[in-house]
């Protein structure tokens, strides 16, 4: 098996038995995940070999998240504790962390009902109020947490960070949308990936009980017995949008590659078009060019199908938390209906984007205003984005070519579109 983790290791730090089958997750696109069966169970085993994501501090402060989150019953997937209580194991400088397997499936917004999406709407926000507590920062006068809370004050060699392996490549796109935050095939529900798994409390045919439930108890929960919202786990929210300028720039490098390449085939075809196409749309809207962002606050990161298993009905784990960070919360509801609920065609499912949008404006407690805005700053990140093309003529890594034409044609439809979308998550 290529990148065999080193079980003896891994499983003697959790005490979880001796290694019986260890199986590739494929699905993942920055880490690396197993489908691990021991004498004593199942888990999934997760390698942090992204580099900008595998810091063992980050890596902690997204477990006690998660374990906080779990508390007030947001359907999120704890790592276990190894035998020392800490839930990052660093072995060989390569970070990983264990999960007990849960059975789950995939679902795309093609595979739910209105009710559904408007349940998914409710769950992010209650997965932004959720954070908005449980990353809490320290009152006036109370000392922030010490790097103890983080990673272990004492190491052995083997635990520093330099022998992880660096990024082939220049950087996946401008901006700060994640590689993954792409439309995933629409032909039916994934094999299932394996994490712990926490049911929302409340009956399934009752849309909102289970998002109310758990805003009820982040109202009511007491303040977090050490806040994780410290400076080193924080993003810049008020990035800049992209600046047409550089996108140019971008654009003529990439069809240099297209013409380069041999021999050229359809998807260098496709990839001409689509890059002459936005070129223009660049050139006739670069005037709306959108300002900073709004309102931030701590989010997912990376909110789609491939991150969030479903039992059955209902939504069992939010899982990959890589990306936690400090954003402006609307822009991170947008980009996941734009996952969620694009069409094959490039469109996007728009009743069930406003059923989506309009739970999760309840429940986040969001503005018609503060979505319009991050509707145009989504548009505008979509219209220069081109990550899928770097991947592919850069890095030489086609594992996102399935998805490039849908999402291509998405910012061209959206952008002829724009009133009715915008109006899709205001109304």
């Amino acid at each position: 098996m290529p990148h065999a983790p080193p079980l003896g290791a891994l499983l003697h730090r959790y005490a979880a038995g001796s290694p019986l089958t260890c199986e590739p997750v494929e699905e993942g696109l920055l880490n690396r995940g197993y489908r691990l069966r021991t004498t004593r169970g199942r888990y999934f085993l997760k390698h942090h070999f992204d580099p900008d994501t595998a810091d063992p501090a980050s890596i902690a402060r997204q477990h006690r998240a998660t374990e906080r989150l779990a508390d007030l019953g947001v359907p999120v997937a704890p790592p276990l504790p190894g035998r020392d209580g800490r839930t990052v194991a660093l072995v060989g400088g390569h970070a990983y962390a264990l999960h007990p397997w849960v059975e789950g499936r995939h679902r795309h917004g093609s595979q739910l009902t209105p009710g559904q999406c408007g349940r998914l709407g409710a769950l992010l926000g209650v997965v932004h109020a959720g954070l908005e507590h449980v990353m809490r920062a320290p009152a006036a006068g109370q000392p922030s947490p010490g790097r103890s809370e983080h990673v272990p004050a004492a190491r052995e060699p083997e635990h520093t960070p330099g022998g992880r392996a660096a990024r082939t490549g220049p950087a996946p796109r401008p901006g700060r949308t994640p590689p993954t935050e792409t439309a995933p095939p629409t032909a039916g529900p994934s094999p299932s990936r394996g994490h712990a798994a926490l049911a929302v409390p409340g009956p399934r045919d009752a849309p909102g009980a289970a998002a109310a439930h758990a805003a009820r108890a982040c109202q009511a929960a007491p303040a977090c017995p050490a806040p994780l919202g410290d400076a080193a786990g924080r993003s810049d929210g008020s990035a800049p949008s992209p600046d047409p300028a550089d996108t140019f720039g971008l654009i003529d490098d990439l069809l240099a590659r297209v013409r380069r390449h041999r021999p050229a085939d359809c998807f260098d075809e496709l990839a001409r078009h689509r890059l002459l196409e936005r070129r223009r749309l660049l050139e006739r809207h670069a005037d709306r060019r959108p300002s900073r962002g709004g309102p931030v606050g701590w989010v997912h990161g990376d909110f789609h199908p491939f991150n969030l298993l479903y039992r059955g009905d209902a939504p069992a784990a939010i899982v990959d938390w890589d990306r936690l960070g400090v954003q402006p919360r609307a822009e991170e509801a947008v980009r996941a209906a734009a996952i969620f609920f694009v069409r094959p065609d490039g469109t996007l499912d728009l009743p069930k984007a406003r059923e989506y949008a309009r739970a999760y404006r309840r429940t986040a407690g969001a503005s018609s205003g503060e979505l319009a805005a991050a509707v145009h700053r989504v548009w505008w990140e979509r219209l220069n984005d081109f990550w899928m093309l770097r991947w592919h003529y850069e890095r030489g890594d086609t594992r996102a070519d399935s998805q490039f034409p849908a999402s291509s044609a998405l910012a061209v439809w959206w952008t002829r579109e724009y009133d009715a979308v915008r109006a899709a998550f205001t109304d």
